[in-house]
């Protein structure tokens, strides 16, 4: 390994330095600029800092940068060249050449506030005692150059001295963001071994447990910006993923440091734990997020880290993890760190009512368990009865089923109770932790009462200053919304689901008052005005639009995006009171329940056998039962089978191409829309050049104009913006979802090739042979995009052969050109299997289905009452008590801090 180093002469350079910088370098040159920038701009003497910079094999100009701005700096500066040996190893060389009183470790893609040093250097002389100095974090996030303040910062304000030993709800910086006294650090290293993320943290924990005291200053105004990278490269951003994250980090970071605290005192200090937790909350996080869990580790991988995670566990005492706060811990997250890692069976010790359907006069009742199930009885005046409807949910994390949740949907017209193994529990509005205040049943249906809609008791007051919901409430404009369904597909465009059950329901049940919601002069807005529906159609974000919602009795969708489903613009008028049925936009079969479960869904519309067991059945992880899940097809089937029946040989003229998106590609949605910008480095993706080399391969355009056939590429909507910026032969033919008629497209596919979309359903509904090009399948499969891989695998349930490079990919396409644009046998088979009953019915079952959430449900008949058998139930506890005048019971989320 050979090191040269460069020194300023524009200081001197024996002079001792207060602070010293130490920054390993790997190719980020593109940010050394705006990193050096900050140092220059600093308020304070910065011939009292010493910057160490070690490029660490970089193969960009990095090490170029460094040298010429040490020529000119006002700091002492040292560069430093090695073979690439990663950041520890780049970081301890540095370690070596410090000379300051005090030491940090900024990383060179990140900035400092012009006031970092000087807060730095007023507060340290201010307290000569102080141990460990943190600096205030602040997130910059490149793509959109927002800043927030970080998770850990958003608790603490101004500059203040904290004892760590006394106040241990705090936790100290990293080593990134801190500073630490040269002289403690001694000898002390980092590990490099803890890849990829943990060394900052774990090197800053053992320095403050060899410190002479915990004393640290938490400086406000000392802003460090920690850089999110656009292109997400960082270690941190990348490091969820990498498998030492599951391994090394949790077994030679967290319970080493928990092991190596207790061995003195025997209990690992609170501000420790906090650290270990705060950590831990972050794998909780991902694993649990709603469209994107990054790891979804199994296998051998997933047992050693459950296993370490139990060791981790059995170090952490129950009252700290039922207090932390510092980060958001769910629920059912400090009940896994509590029991679900230990090998012992346990059980909430009292069950939740979270839902209420006020037609049915039914509740949800809710409890969880590990290990086996608890022996459960719920009980009407003491007698025993069925739920009537009711299920096991699998919870799982990190490979394997580490929770199971009690679902039942219990009749709410007689006194409701639960008791487990023999013990009565309690009834709360929500899963406990830390805020939690219990509740009984009075004060949950209190609760419910103060939620009112349109029409219910409301005060003089709000409606004296809410003009619109004053208006919602006359005579005229209820008469012309009464019992309203309200259909949409996207707020921006239609042709889906949405739309052709509002279409089937105009022209065959006028009876039902439906409209159609969309943005108004959108390309579907004027074709279904041209179609004569102009009447029928509300513009989306209108007041008009505001009148019906406040009125409507069903909101029904192929889509269920917050801004659909809870529209701002409503919710700031009332809660909603409509039942929301969920058309869908394709069939499922991944696991999507981590985006769903949250969801209010009253009718949940599924199209195969295996799709409704994956979500209705029991041990599915989905929280959805027999009573919102409802095989119907989707409404959309019935316009493909009578498109199928048009277009048939010559009239399938398209090599249909129609891609998913990918949850990485694109920046989230702005708020309250459905719309998203494409990000610059899009067009340098593996995604765009994969589809690009496939639509642009020579082979597949002979093939086409040999069959006579037409290449046409149908991108995601996400993906539509960047299209005309895609580099794609003049030959291929560029088709939009906005305002055309999508399933004439797939009705004139003699062969679809996609990637993981439910589209090949509708193309296999059809007859249509697919193909399945897969070029990133260890991704999307491992988590990245939405959803985990659920009771569907492409080899073994797709409609076509699953490929992998560009060649398969277009031999694929040409073996079924050789068998006439048909399936081959064994495909054609699956598609039978899936499908049975292809009848044009689908829009008339999913109407019955709404229609069917509008009548109350049989009461169930019990058994004569002996008043003194059986348990008396408390008048506070009579389900009688219960009903609440809101379908949507989300608003009891205020009531505990849970989940």
């Amino acid at each position: 390994m050979t090191e040269t180093a460069t020194t300023t002469s524009l200081v001197d350079e024996d002079a001792v330095p207060l602070f010293s910088v130490v920054s390993a370098v790997y190719n980020v040159s593109r940010y050394l600029q705006e990193y050096l920038d900050s140092l220059e701009k600093q308020t304070f003497d910065m011939s009292r800092v010493q910057v160490v910079f070690v490029d660490d094999g970089s193969t960009d100009d990095s090490r170029a940068v460094l040298e010429e701005w040490a020529g000119r700096a006002r700091s002492q500066v040292v560069v430093l060249h090695q073979e690439n040996g990663g950041q520890a190893s780049a970081r301890n060389r540095g370690l070596e050449h410090a000379t300051g009183e005090w030491v940090t470790f900024t990383d060179p893609d990140d900035t400092l506030g012009p006031d970092f040093f000087q807060s730095m250097a007023d507060f340290a002389a201010e307290h000569p005692d102080v141990q460990f100095l943190s600096a205030n974090v602040v997130l910059h996030n490149e793509s959109t150059g927002a800043f927030a303040r970080h998770p850990r910062w958003k608790m603490y304000e101004g500059d203040r001295l904290i004892d760590l030993d006394v106040a241990t709800a705090y936790i100290p910086g990293s080593s990134t963001t801190s500073f630490m006294r040269r002289e403690t650090v001694g000898d002390l290293r980092f590990n490099a071994e803890l890849r990829p993320n943990f060394e900052d943290g774990d090197f800053a924990v053992r320095y403050l447990l060899r410190a002479p005291n915990r004393t640290t200053g938490f400086i406000g105004s000392a802003r460090y910006f920690y850089r999110k990278r656009s292109d997400q490269s960082s270690t941190l951003q990348t490091g969820i993923s990498v498998t030492g994250r599951y391994s090394m980090v949790p077994r030679d970071g967290y319970l080493a440091l928990l092991r190596e605290a207790a061995r003195d005192g025997g209990r690992v200090p609170m501000w420790v734990q906090h650290v270990i937790l705060y950590e831990l909350s972050w794998y909780f996080s991902s694993e649990d997020a709603m469209g994107n869990s990054a790891s979804a580790i199994g296998g051998s991988l997933g047992e050693s880290f459950r296993d370490v995670l139990g060791q981790i566990c059995d170090l952490l005492d129950e009252d700290v993890v039922d207090a932390f706060a510092i980060r958001k811990l769910m629920p059912h997250w400090r009940d896994l760190i509590l029991h679900g890692f230990r090998g012992t069976s346990w059980h909430t010790p009292y069950v939740i009512l979270d839902r209420y359907d006020r037609t049915k006069k039914q509740v949800r009742v809710l409890y969880r368990y590990i290990g086996e199930a608890p022996k459960e009885s719920v009980l009407s005046r003491g007698r025993e009865r069925a739920p009537q409807y009711g299920k096991h949910r699998a919870i799982s994390f990190f490979g394997d089923v580490v929770m199971w949740e009690r679902i039942m949907w219990v009749d709410s017209r007689s006194s409701v109770e639960v008791r487990l193994d023999g013990a009565r529990m309690e009834i709360i509005a929500g899963w406990r932790g830390p805020k939690t205040r219990v509740l009984g049943a009075r004060a949950i249906v209190n609760r419910f009462r103060r939620r009112l809609g349109p029409g219910r008791r409301a005060s003089i007051k709000r409606l004296k200053v809410d003009p619109v919901r004053v208006l919602a409430g006359r005579g005229p404009v209820r008469q012309r919304f009464r019992r309203s369904w309200v259909l949409m597909d996207r707020i921006h465009d239609a042709n889906d689901s949405g739309e052709i059950l509002f279409r089937w329901l105009r022209d065959n049940r006028p009876d039902v008052n439906a409209w159609f919601t969309l943005e108004k002069d959108t390309p579907d807005w004027n074709r279904l005005k041209a179609d004569g529906y102009g009447k029928r159609l509300v513009a989306h974000g209108s007041l008009e639009w505001k009148l019906l919602m406040l009125n409507a009795t069903h909101l029904i969708s192929s889509h269920i995006d917050a801004p659909i489903q809870k529209p701002p613009a409503i919710l700031k008028h009332a809660t909603p009171r409509w039942k929301f049925s969920f058309l869908q936009h394709g069939v499922i079969k991944d696991d999507l329940s981590r985006w769903l479960n949250p969801k209010q869904i009253d009718l949940f519309v599924t199209s195969t056998s295996a799709e409704y067991d994956s979500i209705a059945g029991d041990g599915s992880p989905y929280v959805f039962t027999a009573k919102e899940v409802q095989l119907t097809g989707l409404p959309r089937f019935d316009r493909l089978h009578a498109k199928a029946k048009q277009f048939s040989g010559d009239g399938c003229d398209l090599i249909l191409v129609a891609p998913t998106w990918r949850n990485w590609l694109v920046p989230p949605l702005k708020a309250g829309s459905q719309r998203r910008v494409i990000d610059r480095h899009f067009f340098d993706t593996e995604y765009v050049q994969q589809w690009t080399a496939f639509l642009g391969s020579r082979e597949l355009s002979d093939l086409a104009a040999r069959t006579g056939k037409k290449i046409a590429f149908l991108p995601h909507p996400n993906i539509q913006p960047a299209l005309d910026d895609m580099q794609l032969p003049e030959s291929v033919v560029r088709l939009s979802f906005d305002g055309n008629d999508v399933q004439e497209y797939f009705a004139r596919a003699a062969v679809l090739v996609t990637d993981y979309s439910s589209m090949a359903f509708n193309a296999a509904y059809m007859d249509r042979p697919v193909v399945y090009f897969q070029f990133d399948a260890e991704r999307v499969e491992s988590g990245g995009h939405v959803g985990r891989a659920g009771y569907f695998t492409y080899p073994r349930d797709g409609f076509g052969p699953v490929v992998s490079d560009v060649d398969a990919a277009v031999a694929a396409v040409g073996d079924i050109a050789e068998n006439g644009y048909t399936s081959r046998p064994q495909f054609q088979d699956r598609i039978d299997r899936t499908f049975p009953n292809r009848d044009g019915r689908c829009c008339a079952r999913v109407t019955e289905a709404i229609e069917e959430l509008g009548r109350p449900a049989p009461k169930q008949s019990l058994p004569p009452v002996d008043d003194d058998a059986g348990t008396p139930v408390s008048r506070a506890r009579r389900a009688d008590d219960v009903p609440a005048p809101d379908d949507d019971m989300a608003d009891l989320g205020e009531v505990s801090a849970g989940d």
